[in-house]
């Protein structure tokens, strides 16, 4: 019987723990800011080729 009762005592101390949940609320902020970082860089990237390409091109055309 006591035994079931410490049973009980330590789910419902598991239930009532909140540590877990921080640190999925963490995990799941920082997968967030990465996808963000990641659609940033590529972004950034796209634009910069798109640039290098145009600046390429013009410098093909000045040349004799």
């Amino acid at each position: 019987m006591w035994d079931l009762l410490k049973t009980g005592s330590k789910a419902s101390q598991f239930l009532r723990d909140e540590s877990g949940a921080t640190a999925i609320e963490y995990s799941l902020i920082a997968a967030i800011m990465g996808i963000g970082i990641i659609a940033g860089l590529r972004a950034l990237q796209v634009a910069t080729d798109a640039s290098l390409n145009a600046t390429g091109t013009a410098i093909d055309t000045a040349l004799p």
